[in-house]
């Protein structure tokens, strides 16, 4: 004889089923990952390709899925960015998110995303200053020379970066705004062709990621001006930082970090930011990204939105207290 429920004991039966469905996001995504996740970065040839690299080989291995790293460069990383804040939220197009994130909704009038609440933050990895350096025989032997070289200019040096928008581009900004000289800036599509421009003398110097230049300046096909951080880089101890060259106070540099689209569940956050220390504290990662001038500090998810949230604040009043026009 067939069971008969009243409509309020059904209602309620599947009111629990919900209930236990939603409450229980491990259960519901335990087998994740169930196909490829593709990382996505904005610069190929520069830090976050490299990075996204060493990410991809050890999600690859300590996750058992399938992890391919895809380029979308252009805009200064706005690009990437836009293509991944269109994404489902399940944990399968994550980003490389740069320091020049923060940068861009500083600098662009519009975006066709918002900084912070269209992405999930996942991890910090790594963070860095930026190298001014130009060719070896440059008229201008330090920064201090160059200084002068460029208030003295009746043409504006020029400078390349990775793109408009981005931290280098900022960077460079800000040091001309704070250094009192004027500099006309070149925007690529990432690093590859602002340093073939920098070797050829094109262009005057270009301000990039330690990645970028320090091989450059070991083999001593460029030669570094400055470093923008605040203390010196411990892979160029003998180049002085721009404050130290005479621009008081002038101190900036970047960081890269794991995101993801908005609403991605919990429990796939917290297992993407598990692997992420995993790898990371691998001896022979903490080697190869210290070769290559970047310091590894993970963290959790929320120490990525602070940072995010409060370089945002940093370069809005960078922007408005050095003039310098929104894009």
């Amino acid at each position: 004889m067939p069971i008969r429920l009243s409509r309020r004991a059904a209602v309620a039966g599947l009111g629990g089923f919900v209930a236990c469905f939603v409450a229980s996001p491990a259960i519901v995504h335990a087998a994740y990952p169930e196909k490829t996740i593709t990382i996505v970065h904005g610069f190929p040839g520069g830090n976050s390709d490299l990075l996204a690299r060493i990410l991809a080989d050890g999600m690859t291995r300590h996750m058992g899925a399938t992890v391919v790293v895809e380029a979308k460069a252009g805009a200064g990383g706005t690009i990437a960015s836009t293509h991944v804040s269109r994404t489902a939220g399940d944990g399968y197009t994550l980003m490389i998110m740069v320091g020049g994130h923060a940068v861009s909704a500083a600098l662009y009038k519009q975006l066709a995303f918002k900084p912070v609440d269209d992405f999930t933050p996942v991890s910090m990895l790594t963070e860095f200053p930026f190298v001014l350096a130009t060719y070896p025989d440059h008229p201008a032997k330090d920064m201090k020379a160059f200084i002068e070289m460029a208030r003295k200019a009746k043409e504006p040096p020029l400078f390349g970066t990775p793109g408009n928008g981005t931290g280098q581009h900022m960077s460079a900004e800000l040091f001309a705004a704070m250094g009192k000289i004027k500099l006309k800036h070149v925007p690529y599509r990432g690093s590859g062709q602002g340093v073939i421009d920098v070797l050829g003398k094109r262009i005057d110097f270009i301000a990039d990621t330690p990645t970028v230049v320090v091989p450059q300046v070991t083999d001593k096909k460029l030669r570094a001006l400055g470093v923008t951080g605040e203390k010196r880089f411990f892979a160029l101890p003998d180049v002085p930082t721009i404050a130290e060259a005479g621009v008081t106070g002038y101190s900036t540099g970047s960081w890269l970090a794991l995101a993801g689209p908005a609403k991605m569940p919990a429990d796939v956050v917290a297992k993407l930011n598990g692997i992420v220390h995993k790898t990371l504290a691998e001896d022979v990662n903490q080697k190869r990204l210290r070769a290559l001038g970047s310091e590894v500090i993970p963290g959790t998810p929320q120490v990525m939105k602070t940072r995010l949230e409060t370089d945002i604040a940093k370069w809005n009043k960078v922007v408005a207290d050095a003039g310098i026009p929104r894009i």
